[in-house]
């Protein structure tokens, strides 16, 4: 890595909500300026008015803060090198346009709507790319000047050159090379006098000392252009690093415009924000081994470019829900339970034991949203199907679950120590006494006590949790379904 400071940049644009693919960028430039006490800048790009959305910096301001990516430069808390939104600085990029045009990289145009779209037609219907065909751009300073004391309206274009080859290095991709003579003379500033996105990015980036830029692959298409632009105000050209898309599926992005969850999408579904900052990181970067839990704070610390592949990152739902399961199983018992804490009220009326109930559901849970289907057998016992008493494993029947029941009802009434012990001791001592298997026993009261069968715990673990009149008046009425 160059001695010279590392700072890299956020740029979205504030057209809706924060979408994975778009957070992923912002965290690797994150990790890159970190793993080198860099600067992380957040910069806001707003010239396209026609597509913002109210709110929708708010949302960027947010999803930073949550997902922990602190910057150091930003519209909100300000810097060296601002105003850190793009609409705020037009005269800047007026100004810039002015000089390309005098330095030889850029020309003024006056050509109308009318011809330009006239212009596309001709060339659709010849099956040849669509390119603005240079009509502007050898126009004498005479006529230039003419026009300009007209009135006339005008866009600035940048000037490609029409031969010869303009190539970039890429971290990821390599050494890439474009002909010239297939590269646009693209609109730099427009008649209104806002910039284009990528005349913008690059007066930006050179100002504000962006020496590292990392952004989407779909971005490859127009490095070569902002590398003559570098090269026509002979400015120092960044290090490119272009991440491969992430994609729902073998053929579909992921994309705010096709309905994809955003970030707080995510989060809302039970998903912790460790976990799911810590999958993001993943979408297509190795750290190398196979070690794959790792704290933000961790992964400044091994993360490198060179681990991104080539090849885009799928969307992986289960691998998530694997993770954020391994990030709930590490937290503390008390954590979890104030994390659960909401769903457990909105699921559970009763005055239990919430912490007892967080111990049973700990070990057991992938998202947060899936606590209110585990437990809404607490409040009330379901109308269940008595088939799932029959349990192949368990070697279960109707017949042998009544029975079992019939069993364990007098012990349980008739306890006094109604503990996890005591609950222990006097079911296993049923066993014994009829000389079956654990579940022949435990299965029926399980199915009982919840009208389930999946639960968060076992016939002891939910008998304590019920407490005894509640799981005798259970037992009961399962031996009165059975009968």
């Amino acid at each position: 890595m160059d001695t010279k400071k590392v700072r890299t940049r956020f740029a979205p644009s504030p057209t809706g909500y924060m979408h994975i693919g778009n957070l992923r960028t912002a965290l690797y430039a994150y990790l890159l300026a970190k793993r080198y006490d860099g600067d992380f800048i957040l910069r806001i790009e707003d010239t396209d008015q026609e597509r913002y959305v109210e709110g929708a910096v708010d949302i960027i301001y947010n999803t930073l803060k949550d997902a922990g990516l602190k910057h150091d430069e930003g519209p909100d808390i300000g810097g060296n090198y601002g105003p850190y939104i793009q609409s705020e600085r037009r005269d800047l990029y007026k100004r810039y346009a002015h000089e390309l045009v005098e330095k030889g990289g850029a020309y003024y145009c006056f050509c109308d709507k009318e011809r330009l779209d006239n212009l596309r037609s001709i060339q659709e219907a010849s099956k040849i790319p669509t390119k603005y065909d240079g009509y502007c751009r050898n126009l004498s300073k005479e006529e230039i000047q003419q026009k300009l004391n007209s009135g006339v309206s005008y866009v600035i274009r940048q000037k490609i050159p029409t031969t010869g080859v303009t190539a970039f290095d890429d971290e990821i991709f390599g050494t890439i090379r474009v002909e010239n003579s297939t590269l646009d003379d693209n609109v730099l500033l427009k008649s209104d006098g806002l910039p284009t996105y990528n005349f913008a990015n690059v007066i930006d980036d050179h100002l504000m000392g962006i020496t590292h830029i990392i952004r989407g692959s779909e971005y490859l298409s127009s490095t070569p252009k902002y590398n003559l632009l570098y090269e026509s105000f002979r400015w120092e050209i960044p290090v490119y690093i272009h991440c491969p898309p992430v994609m729902k599926n073998a053929t579909e992005k992921l994309s705010k415009r096709n309905g994809d969850a955003s970030y707080d999408d995510i989060i809302a579904k039970g998903y912790l924000k460790e976990a799911v900052i810590n999958f993001i990181a993943l979408l297509g970067w190795s750290p190398g081994g196979d070690r794959e839990i790792f704290t933000l704070e961790e992964l400044t610390k091994v993360f490198d470019p060179k681990g991104i592949n080539k090849s885009p990152a799928i969307f992986d739902t289960k691998k998530l829900n694997w993770m954020n399961g391994e990030y709930i199983r590490q937290l503390p018992l008390e954590k979890f339970c104030d994390l659960a804490m909401p769903y457990f009220k909105q699921t559970v009326k009763k005055d239990i034991d919430f912490i007892e109930l967080a111990n049973l559901l700990h070990q057991r849970c992938e998202l947060l949203t899936d606590i209110p289907d585990q437990i809404d057998f607490i409040d009330s016992l379901p109308d269940y199907d008595t088939e799932m008493y029959v349990h192949k494993k368990m070697k279960t029947t109707l017949e042998n679950s009544l029975d079992a029941l019939k069993e364990i009802l007098p012990v349980l009434e008739a306890l006094d120590d109604w503990s996890e012990d005591g609950l222990h001791n006097a079911l296993f001592g049923i066993i014994e006494k009829m000389g079956v298997k654990n579940g022949l026993i435990l299965w029926p009261m399980r199915c009982a006590l919840s009208g389930k069968q999946f639960t968060p715990g076992g016939g002891i673990e939910l008998a304590l949790l019920l407490g005894k009149p509640e799981s005798i008046a259970r037992i009961k009425k399962g031996i009165e379904k059975l009968s």
